[in-house]
């Protein structure tokens, strides 16, 4: 009896699973489809009419078959006549893997989280009106990539799906990347009549190396043609930065950092963080990295005076600095500046705190600042877009999807933006970064900027903006004003006056 129980009970097991299984083929987001709502909101005191179109679109093959299904969300403010003149922003952002549900829900878009003013989670979970959304100046779609957010790989024309090989040559690459969304954007474009439109690119994170990219690929491609590139928490968009470099530029942030947790000397504790940033710089740049760079050629000496300097500015020994042998790691770093307190900081945003199980190791257990913001934003993206936005699938919302092995070889990105840019005299970029951001540093971003352009004849159509914040600044409430404040403003000094030509 008993032995009959429990093959029974396998059995029970084994069907339940397999009807789990077939039920979750049959779950497929719609190929094409859209949902159109009409909403009011506030920005900056002035009432703002918009709909907020929410839908897939296909990705389509030279053959005109569609390999996959992009889910979008495209803001367009209504009362607005001519849109020729209106700027159209088009979002990313990164991981890879990642959807648009970043920027979406607490940067740019109408609505933005319910978290209190520093960024930390609070009950209820939703979104509440963003006063400071740039839809204003600029209406704003923003794409989810293949396999995040509702965004899916779709069965051939056979009906069969393509192996992992084929769709990481299809899809999950650095240039695989580029090539589908360019074609996808010119879709967009042309479906919504945005041919007309100044457009602009924004992108978050590794969003940074696909916009990069993006801007080259649009013109050579699509002959389209952008007035804006938008760097948020930038990656190396493929510059290097190795070596003595990628040491030497953290520290900066190590200041930041230590800083704000009150482990700095008293004489600099007393200053406001912008007034310690410069000579921070300076240091790193005339003395930290030519001392990094001899190696074992460096004198005792001087190996004790720039160990002490280091010390003094990221808040960690003399001797760990020395045992290091100058180069601290950042892993090191979020487990170390606050060891005697029984804490770890954040790597995407230094502000946050960790306990982990021993305060021994050279790491901390787990990320404290990703896991308080998928506390907030996977309720509020769910529960918006269904209730809201009134868009309604069985399928899984991916927070982050499945994209790995991601393909980064050639990654030529940043040349290819520069490139975008000598081509197209309209073209400018903004790079916008936290200061307590330990996975894409504000100096590694400052570095990019300067190697975009070795030459120096374009270094005025870009610009830096920098947040007393991590990685997603606009979290905290100040530098959620701050930020949509200084992106519309590059947004609206991009914009040419009346006939002003594209010419050098």
């Amino acid at each position: 009896m008993l032995r009959f129980i429990k093959i029974s009970g396998l059995f029970a097991a084994l069907l339940m699973a397999s009807w789990h299984l077939h039920a979750a083929e049959q779950i497929q987001i719609e190929a094409d489809s859209v949902v159109t709502t009409e909403h009011r909101t506030e920005i900056n005191g002035k009432r703002v009419n918009y709909k907020a179109h929410t839908g897939t679109q296909p990705v389509w093959d030279s053959e005109g078959n569609p390999t996959a299904t992009l889910f979008y969300t495209y803001y367009q403010r209504t009362d607005i006549k001519d849109t020729a003149k209106r700027p159209l922003l088009i979002s990313f952002n990164g991981g890879p893997g990642s959807a648009s549900v970043w920027m979406h829900v607490a940067y740019t878009g109408p609505k933005t989280l319910n978290v209190d003013d520093e960024g930390y989670p609070v009950q209820p979970y939703g979104v509440k009106t963003n006063p400071h959304s740039v839809l204003d100046v600029a209406d704003i779609v923003f794409v989810n990539p293949v396999n995040t957010g509702y965004s899916r790989v779709l069965p051939d024309k056979e009906g069969k799906m393509p192996g992992k090989d084929q769709q990481q040559k299809m899809f999950f690459g650095t240039n695989a990347d580029v090539t589908y969304l360019a074609e996808w954007i010119n879709s967009f474009v042309s479906r919504y009549e945005r041919w007309s439109s100044p457009k602009f690119l924004i992108g978050e994170s590794y969003g940074t190396t696909r916009v990069s990219g993006l801007a080259l690929a649009l013109q050579n491609q699509q002959w389209m043609y952008l007035n804006g590139v938008v760097l948020v928490s930038p990656t190396d968009i493929g510059i290097s930065r190795d070596g003595p470099v990628k040491a030497a530029n953290r520290l900066p942030y190590f200041a930041a950092t230590a800083w704000y947790h009150q482990k700095l000397a008293a004489d600099l504790q007393q200053k406001d963080l912008y007034d310690i940033l410069p000579e921070v710089e300076e240091f790193t740049i005339n003395q930290y990295l030519p001392a990094l760079a001899k190696g074992n050629m460096i004198s005792s000496e001087e190996k004790q005076r720039i160990a002490e300097q280091v010390s003094r500015y990221s808040g960690i020994s003399v001797q760990n600095v020395l045992r290091s042998n100058l180069d601290i790691s950042t892993s090191y770093y979020w487990k170390e500046l606050l060891r005697d307190r029984g804490q770890t900081v954040g790597r995407l945003d230094s502000r946050y705190l960790g306990l982990d199980k021993n305060d021994v190791g050279e790491r901390p257990d787990y990320w404290a600042e990703l896991t308080s913001w998928l506390h907030s934003f996977t309720p509020a993206i769910n529960h918006y877009l269904r209730n809201e936005l009134n868009y309604k699938t069985d399928v899984k919302y991916n927070m982050f999807g499945p994209v790995h092995p991601w393909d980064r070889s050639n990654d030529n990105t940043g040349e290819n933006l520069r490139q975008a840019m000598a081509q197209n005299p309209y073209l400018q970029v903004l790079t916008q970064s936290g200061y307590y951001d330990g996975a894409t540093n504000y100096f590694d971003a400052k570095y990019n900027m300067w190697q975009l352009d070795p030459s120096g004849k374009m270094k005025d159509r870009m610009s830096f903006k920098g947040y007393r914040s991590g990685h997603m600044m606009y979290l905290r409430a100040e530098d959620l004003k701050k930020s949509n404040d200084d992106l519309r403003e590059f947004i609206l000094n991009a914009l040419p006056a009346e006939g002003q030509a594209a010419k050098y």
